[in-house]
């Protein structure tokens, strides 16, 4: 029998309390050994929930021998950071998105761990889920005629005043945060040589990030994908592919429950249709796909390059810069 990959997580935000240690604790070849935290009491109470050893202080993690791989949820801004240390120290790293802030410094990382033989990879869960399989197929297979066009769109209402989301300094900002998704999307569907036509980034009153967005991206056969972003909205969280023949509409595409039944229309001359799926869990497929990719030694990057050097031009075409 495979032995588990053990991992050791790198402090306790409530997006892995909530979301991936459990699925941890569920996905088959994974367990978890240990839990980090700054804050000893932190680390006790969410090492206690799934049956792991607390750590005090991160570095310490790094130096068990009980650790693989390292999942690391901490602020985007300290992501660089410690997915180096974790590489140099010879575990695999899934680190929680974006990867880094800075496109050239996302390079760096994934070439180191490429050198070490290492696996590091963004834990961008929606692409793990079956419903996107679907709709790439039903692309495919023409349903839609030629493809056209993609929209995407990704708006959360406004987070409390002090979350880490706000914050500059911590990596903060609606592009960091929520544009990635319809960025990824565009990635997953229209392939990696996408470029940026024109962007624009918004900050709303009183914040120091950008709170909205907007992009229009082009594939080298001259489809386009428009992208919407923004953290102080309605929520909305859908994708549309558009076709010489038709449309398809799914919503609920980045962040389904795991108990969710993805709806795909799709619409023709002829009339719309919906196509009810099985219930699907993104985290637990991403999680057996990190651990597959550890086994089998290699883990792809063409689409985290791709979608970083995106974020970058998106930012640069804003004129943002980089952060």
């Amino acid at each position: 029998m495979t032995p588990p990959l053990r991992f050791g997580v790198l402090g306790c935000a409530e997006f892995a309390l909530r979301r991936m240690l459990p699925a941890m604790a569920q996905a088959e070849g994974v367990a978890i050994t240990a839990v980090a935290s700054r804050d000893g009491r932190k680390a006790k109470e969410a090492a206690a929930r799934f049956g792991a050893a607390p750590v005090e202080g991160y570095e310490g993690l790094l130096e068990r021998d009980d650790v693989d791989a390292v999942y690391v949820p901490l602020p985007a801004a300290l992501h660089a950071e410690w997915v180096e240390k974790a590489l140099l120290a010879g575990r695999h790293v899934l680190a929680e998105k974006p990867l880094t802030c800075d496109p050239a410094r996302t390079a760096e990382l994934l070439d180191l761990a490429r050198e070490r033989g290492l696996v590091l990879v963004e834990n961008v869960l929606f692409v793990h889920h079956s419903q996107h399989t679907v709709v790439r197929n039903l692309v495919r297979d023409g349903a839609i005629g030629e493809l056209r066009a993609f929209h995407a769109a990704f708006t959360v209402p406004a987070p409390a005043e002090g979350n880490i989301r706000l914050s500059r300094e911590l990596g903060g900002g609606a592009l960091w945060d929520v544009g990635i998704y319809p960025v990824r999307a565009a990635v997953h569907f229209l392939g990696d040589a996408l470029e940026v036509v024109g962007a624009h980034l918004t900050t709303g009153a009183g914040r120091e990030v950008d709170t909205a967005g907007a992009a229009l991206l082009r594939a080298p056969g001259g489809v386009t994908a428009q992208l919407t972003f923004g953290m102080e909205h309605a929520y909305r969280n859908a994708y549309e592919l558009h076709g010489s023949e038709g449309r398809i509409t799914v919503e609920r595409v980045f962040t389904p429950p795991a108990d969710h039944h993805p709806l795909v229309r799709v619409e023709t001359a002829s009339g719309a249709e919906e196509l009810r799926l099985d219930p699907d869990d993104q985290a637990v497929n991403a999680l057996t796909a990190f651990a597959g990719a550890v086994r089998a030694g290699s883990a792809p990057g063409r689409d985290v390059r791709a979608e970083a050097v995106l974020l970058g031009a998106i930012r640069a075409s804003a004129g943002g810069g980089h952060r």
